[in-house]
């Protein structure tokens, strides 16, 4: 036993030498390189200068985190800063602030990783560093939980960190929302061709000394620690609220805020924020996230940007323009409840729209307010030299209070006729479908006329809509026969293209006379429609024997909108029918090339049919006269004997037919519709082929009141206007008084 003693006293100091000796290695390995900036923390305190902040440190708790290892940015406020902080706030020093105002003061210095004054303006993007791209950071601080008020309730609620999109997430667990800080660098301003307009444009009484933190000023920049870097500011900043925050606060903008709260916010349940909120302090209260509606552009209480990529917030953020109450209150007055007696009965797509109409998604710079649009696609449209009342920066983009609306299209063209009256609801949801027609008729830098059918009036007529199944129904008043789906909506598309018709010079403002005109535009597959004592009627309307009667107009800012009794009819019966009819009058013009017509292989007669000719495809018939084909008869174009002056109609020899087919086929262009109103002009292909198949052409020359047909051989037919402009499905018919010549 003694010798077993003895043997550990032996052994026992060496192994103390040993643990020794591998501890200085081991703190020589490890230990803290010679040279290492000092800390944050401690280098604060080294500086002598930033008493207060490390005084708000420790009473925030972030000593300990400062004084290690990490990786910030720390944008810290002088002493200096924090003696006008002081006067500013009303208190006497640094003890008087409160661990709460404290953490708030060093959370919204730091920014997550470590930045020197060059790196600032680089924005972190997903492919690598974009020089000069950025103008914000993420910095430590965020709202959290707060127990708001809602519906007369106290409710714990948070704000959503996504923006709302249709089937998209709103609230991702674990992202706090942290807010960002913004700062004005020189080379950022250089690469955007900014100025200090743009910085003073929110800060009146700061300088802009191209390095500035809000309205402080970057004193001394990159002190380099060994957890980071430091920016020594000018100014103590609370952490700003988000658009959402800022609205909530200003009594001025409480009308806007109402409409926003009162139909595009909903406060949903979330389980995952519960379990945090419960996990954290112990209570039981359910939590309700904030939710912007889907339709906005982005939600107003969203930190982040549009996180197509971590860190796209440092490059970007929102832009919402918000009128003040009194110019607010006018715009409902006079517009938005002409129709409606109280904002409660207006749709909930006239809130989404009239709210899109003041946001863009991008973070608008004074100076260059042209170059952006807002949500609906259109051009900002706010002098900021007389209708910006109020301008801030604030954590999650720029807020704009001003004395007026924006003066969207859809609310001063002739769109808004339909769109901010109950009467015309099926008209409205038509438009707004997907379809181009409401960027079309709103667009209020293009003048229009529209006739505009009530929903009684499409009712009567056999369209509805069926909200449940989500498509159109016609139910047609001759047959009672019902289509549905696509095949009504195109039916009711059709029905809506005669009822938009491009007038850049008013034309139509006075219906009293008579004349014609092309519904429809570039945009738009219109047709020919004509009006005659403030009648309109469309081809399928003289089909049916009727018109539409004007009983009613308004003025947009882009035109006028006529209410009327009847829909403009498109035609559903074939141009060969039009032709017989046309032949028919008394002393008819047209008799000679229709029977012509009547004859020949080309034509079915009893459906009306001819060859070549579809419903629904744009031509222009170009009828020689009877003295025109009598002519042409004599000059060998058309095969027949002349007897008492009248040609005969009906060939019966091969070459004689087909004569009559190349004849007529010459005599119809192709895919255009032309009238004597200036719009189409130029080579226009016919529906006759040459022997090797190749298309022919006729030279038409349009301008108002004159309308000529030009064929190969320079021979000129010039239509007759008392005969001319007669309406067919997607066509129209008009009489000349020399026929075309074709090489044979």
């Amino acid at each position: 036993m003694k010798k077993k003693i003895h043997y550990y006293l032996l052994v026992l100091p060496f192994l103390a030498l040993l643990a020794s000796c591998s501890q200085d290695v081991f703190d020589e390995y490890y230990a803290r390189p010679e040279g290492l900036e000092a800390p944050i923390y401690q280098q604060l305190e080294a500086h002598g200068n930033f008493k207060n902040l490390t005084s708000l440190i420790e009473k925030a708790g972030y000593k300990n985190i400062l004084s290690k290892a990490g990786y910030w940015t720390m944008l810290a406020p002088n002493d200096e800063a924090f003696t006008k902080f002081f006067q500013e706030e009303g208190i006497s020093d640094v003890s008087k602030i409160d661990s709460i105002t404290a953490s708030k003061i060093v959370r919204y210095a730091l920014i997550y990783n470590a930045f020197r004054s060059d790196q600032l303006p680089d924005y972190q993007s997903a492919t690598g560093w974009e020089p000069n791209n950025a103008f914000r950071r993420r910095t430590a601080f965020y709202d959290g939980f707060e127990t708001k008020t809602i519906n007369g309730e106290p409710t714990v609620v948070v704000g959503s960190n996504r923006n709302n999109r249709p089937g998209a997430i709103y609230y991702i667990p674990g992202d706090s929302n942290n807010k960002y800080i913004s700062y004005f660098t020189k080379d950022y301003f250089t690469a955007r061709s900014l100025s200090n307009y743009d910085y003073n444009f929110f800060y009146p009484n700061a300088n802009y000394t191209e390095f500035n933190v809000l309205d402080g000023a970057v004193k001394e920049m990159d002190i380099i620690a060994e957890n980071g870097v430091i920016h020594e500011v000018t100014k103590v900043s609370l952490p700003l609220v988000n658009i959402d925050q800022h609205l909530e606060g200003n009594v001025k903008y409480s009308l806007f805020r109402s409409m926003l709260e009162n139909n595009l916010v909903n406060y949903v349940f979330n389980q995952d924020a519960t379990t945090t909120y419960n996990n954290f302090t112990r209570k039981s209260d359910k939590v309700y996230v904030k939710v912007y509606d889907p339709a906005l552009a982005f939600s107003p209480n969203n930190e982040n940007y549009i996180k197509q990529s971590d860190n796209d917030g440092q490059s970007d953020a929102y832009t919402l323009f918000v009128p003040e109450n009194a110019p607010l209150q006018q715009f409902i007055d006079d517009v938005l409840l002409k129709n409606y007696p109280s904002l409660d009965k207006l749709p909930k797509y006239v809130f989404e729209d009239f709210v899109k109409a003041h946001m863009v998604s991008n973070a608008v710079w004074p100076s260059k307010v042209n170059s952006y649009n807002n949500a609906l696609d259109e051009d900002v449209r706010f002098n900021f030299n007389t209708d910006v009342t109020e301008a801030k920066v604030l954590s999650n983009g720029f807020f704009y209070g001003t004395n007026k609306i924006q003066k969207s299209n859809l609310f001063f063209s002739v769109y808004t006729s339909a769109y901010l009256d109950p009467k015309f609801t099926l008209a409205t949801r038509l438009f707004n479908d997907g379809s181009s027609y409401r960027e079309i008729i709103s667009n209020i830098d293009k003048k229009y006329t529209l006739f505009l059918p009530s929903d009684t009036v499409l009712r009567g007529l056999g369209f509805e809509y069926n909200t449940t199944r989500s498509e159109w129904n016609y139910t047609s008043p001759i047959n009672n026969v019902t289509v549905a789906g696509s095949i009504a909506r195109s039916r009711l598309l059709r029905i809506l293209y005669n009822c938009i018709v491009p007038t850049p010079n008013l034309e139509l403002n006075n219906l009293s006379g008579s004349g014609t005109i092309r519904s429809g535009d570039m945009d738009l597959p219109g047709e020919y429609i004509k009006w005659n004592n403030n009648k309109v009627f469309a081809a399928g309307n003289e089909v049916l024997g009727n018109s539409a009667n004007i009983i009613g107009f308004e003025d947009q800012q882009n035109g006028r909108t006529y209410y009327v009794d009847n829909l403009l009819q498109f035609s559903e019966e074939t141009q060969g029918f039009k032709l017989k009819k046309l032949s028919l009058l008394p002393g008819s013009n047209f008799l000679s090339f229709y029977s012509y017509l009547s004859f020949s292989s080309i034509y079915d007669a009893p459906t009306g049919k001819i060859q070549g000719v579809d419903l629904g495809t744009s031509y222009t018939f170009v009828v020689p006269s009877n003295a025109a084909i009598t002519q042409a008869v004599k000059d060998g174009k058309l095969p027949g004997i002349i007897a008492t002056g009248v040609p005969t109609f009906n060939p019966t020899t091969p070459a004689g037919k087909d004569q009559v087919i190349d004849f007529i086929r010459n005599h119809i262009l192709a895919t255009k519709t032309v009238s004597d109103d200036g719009h189409i002009s130029g080579q226009i292909e016919t529906l006759r082929r040459d022997n090797f198949g190749e298309k022919t052409y006729i030279q038409v020359n349009s301008s108002p009141g004159v309308l000529t047909f030009k064929d190969s051989s320079n021979r000129t037919a010039t239509y007759i206007p008392s005969s001319s402009n007669n309406l067919a499905d997607r066509s129209l018919i008009h009489l000349v008084d020399k026929y075309l010549s074709y090489a044979q």
